[in-house]
């Protein structure tokens, strides 16, 4: 009795679905026309043959009747996705046009020509090709010309301008200071050499400190306090025969040692209550003051196209010796740092007239990704010169072309050096550049050129 109901429920089923699917397929022609019709035709043939199969009873355990099953849903499945498309409806170009145009009858006499149909034209191919992977090589010099190129007005603003401030302050020194014998202030800085300039922002004044070579001698670094060959003490010499005040310079004396730090600390005093910078800066059309709280004799210039750092060094040059007044971090106060910073520049231009090198393209680039990164800072500069001239003795080849190679190989070198700890100065073995770096600041620096030797581009992205 349930069996009976469940069949007999089964074709009640059956005949409600057959008749909306017959009353369907009626309307369909109407609507969808012959060829419209067939394929919903065959299409719901296929579903109603899936909702019989679901709803009927299976045979379990009659595996030829799982199979016979299991083929015909492939069938049915088949059956559905080779059912033809509709055709598209045809797009109408004219608005004005009706949708249907009779087709009118030829006139008596009149030759019935075939229509002919005319083939839609071929939509173009476009090619899309790859995007281009940029080579080292071209990577290294698109970013030297994007990034690390000066623009002229500030090329030209700046040096004018700090000119302008090292002429009024030669004149304040002339007349105010006429018992020292300063020389003639100038210029100095990787804006005006090009090896390493990121922006027009910070110059050099190099203010010269002219001793009588009888009444002064160096001591070499070797034999100072610190036992540093880069530094060095100016001595007064034959006080038992020229004594105190034969020399304009005696008044900067430390126990016997010209003191770089007594004639710093004057030279604050005067760059900062003594010149009226506001009077100068209202005369150059710029705003000036010096930075009262800085050890370094430093001047900050703002003016509408720039903004420049200018910082002071007192300068003595004996015996082939270039030594600044700049005294190493502590209690020490005598000493004068030895500067190679005018050979360096002389020596890599040399090299680069020589074979058409691309040695000063190179250092601008290391220069200015050091300078950007907060690891790397304290590398640019004379370090990388040196690393470039030292390089330069076995690796000949520094055409533009290789550019990237050399690029590469001074990172290799700097790692190999900062495994060490030594980077030797290429004017004076002696000297170890990276005497003054902390332990973790080399192996963070360390760490960071080593990934960058497997992939450079670390080094050139935004910081």
């Amino acid at each position: 009795m349930a069996e009976f109901t469940r069949q007999r429920g089964k074709r009640q089923e059956d005949g409600g679905l057959g008749s909306v699917l017959d009353l369907l397929l009626a309307n369909a022609r109407l609507v969808l026309g012959v060829s419209g019709a067939a394929v919903l035709a065959i299409a719901t043939l296929a579903v109603k043959r899936l909702i019989d199969r679901a709803t009927s009873p299976r045979d379990e355990g009659d595996p030829k009747a799982e199979q016979k099953t299991l083929e015909e849903s492939w069938q049915d499945l088949a059956l559905i996705k080779a059912t033809p498309k509709p055709p598209k409806k045809q797009r109408r170009e004219d608005l004005s046009e009706p949708l249907l145009s009779p087709a009118r009858p030829p006139a008596p006499g009149e030759a019935h020509e075939p229509r002919v149909c005319s083939a839609p034209p071929e939509t173009p191919q476009v090619e899309f090709s790859p995007p281009r992977c940029l080579t080292l090589q071209e990577k290294l010099l698109s970013h030297y010309s994007s990034r690390l190129a000066v623009p002229e007005a500030q090329a030209s603003l700046a040096p004018q301008l700090a000119r302008s401030i090292c002429a009024q302050l030669q004149n304040f020194l002339r007349i105010k200071c006429s018992e020292l014998p300063f020389g003639s202030l100038f210029l100095s800085g990787p804006l005006l050499d090009g090896l390493g300039a990121l922006a027009a922002d910070h110059v050099h004044l190099m203010l010269p400190v002219v001793l009588d070579a009888a009444l002064w001698s160096l001591i070499p670094g070797e034999d100072t306090v610190v036992r540093n060959p880069q530094y060095w003490m100016i001595k007064r010499t034959d006080l038992e025969y020229f004594p105190r005040g034969c020399s304009s310079w005696d008044r900067f004396i430390v126990g016997r040692y010209l003191s770089s730090n007594a004639l710093n600390e004057t030279l604050h005093k005067m760059l900062v209550a003594s010149i009226n910078w506001p009077a100068i800066g209202s005369l150059l059309g710029s705003v000036i003051y010096p930075v009262v709280a800085s050890q370094e004799l430093k001047l900050e210039v703002k003016h509408d196209q720039v903004e420049l750092s200018i910082t002071l060094f007192p300068v003595v040059e004996m015996e082939d010796k270039v030594l600044l007044a700049v005294p190493p971090e502590g209690l020490v106060e005598n000493l004068w740092l030895e500067s190679f910073y005018r050979a360096e520049v002389s020596k890599v231009k040399e090299l680069d007239a020589g074979d058409a090198g691309a040695r000063q393209h190179c250092l601008r680039i290391l220069n200015g990704v050091c300078k950007s990164h907060p690891a790397l800072h304290k590398l640019s500069g004379s370090p990388l010169t040196h690393v470039v001239l030292h390089l330069s003795a076995t690796s000949l080849d520094w055409a533009e072309e290789s550019l990237a190679d050399r690029f590469q190989q001074v990172l290799e070198e700097l790692v190999g050096y900062l495994e060490k700890g030594v980077l030797p100065s290429y004017f004076n073995h002696k000297i170890n550049l990276f005497c003054e770096l902390l332990e973790e600041e080399i192996d963070e620096m360390g760490f960071m050129l080593y990934r960058a030797i497997s992939e450079p581009e670390l080094l050139l992205k935004e910081k």
